[in-house]
């Protein structure tokens, strides 16, 4: 009687010995699978960016910003941080960067590269439709950068914008040019792309002063022409 159990006991001990290898095998095996993509992607990104280096014109982007050692800035629809990381450098460690963005996957590659590059002046919001949740009058300086299209309400937008910037801050906006160039101001809906004199508008109608407009900041190849529109808060 006691054989029979003590060969029932090893029994199940052996198989819960094969599924708890089998488990751990899955899981080690899902681990490196994860590393694998996360270290593909982060891989992709940098050659992406390198080659938007060569035409999105950052360091002027950055200079249209005026910043400062320890300024505070916004990276509105940072995306999985080009400009981000780039701001957070030029901050210094005495200045902040908060970057905003709906896609939680974007921000999560962004929290990983900022680790590995050291960079620990990187905020992260993950904003809701219509809301980046800025708190007001908190930054020097805001960016938004190939998003303002994508702006479901580009009027309320600009009210969060408005509100979050102390008076005198910079608000830059680049972004796709529009062959629409009647489109009217009122527009609350851009597409794939808007034209600078609509935004303008749009600018002006929520009280920001216009600093300077420039139609043909860049020309990318295979792309619409983009404009860049620097404004204040009064």
């Amino acid at each position: 009687m006691s054989m029979r159990v003590s060969a029932g006991v090893s029994r199940r001990t052996l198989r819960f010995r094969i599924l708890l290898f089998l488990f751990g095998s899955i899981l080690i095996i899902s681990a490196l699978y994860l590393s694998l993509a996360i270290s593909n992607t982060l891989d992709r990104l940098d050659i992406v960016e390198a080659e938007r280096d060569r035409w999105q014109r950052p360091n002027d982007v950055l200079r249209a910003l005026d910043l400062r050692e320890g300024s505070n800035v916004v990276d509105l629809g940072s995306g999985a941080g080009y400009f981000t990381l780039k701001i957070a450098a030029a901050v210094g460690s005495k200045g902040n960067v908060v970057a905003v963005d709906l896609r939680r996957l974007s921000l999560f590659f962004l929290r990983i590269r900022a680790l590995l590059r050291n960079q620990h002046n990187i905020d992260i919001i993950v904003a809701r439709p219509n809301d980046p949740q800025l708190r007001t009058e908190s930054v020097d300086a805001v960016l938004i950068c190939n998003t303002y299209h994508e702006f479901a309400d580009p009027a309320l937008m600009l009210d969060h914008t408005f509100r979050a910037l102390r008076p005198g801050g910079r608000l830059v906006i680049v972004d796709r040019a529009s062959t629409m160039a009647s489109e009217p101001p009122a527009s609350t809906a851009h597409e794939h792309e808007v034209s600078a004199a609509v935004v303008q508008a749009e600018l002006r109608q929520k009280g920001f002063q216009i600093v300077s407009r420039t139609d043909d900041f860049i020309d990318p190849p295979g792309d619409e022409p983009w404009w860049l529109l620097v404004a204040v808060r009064p």
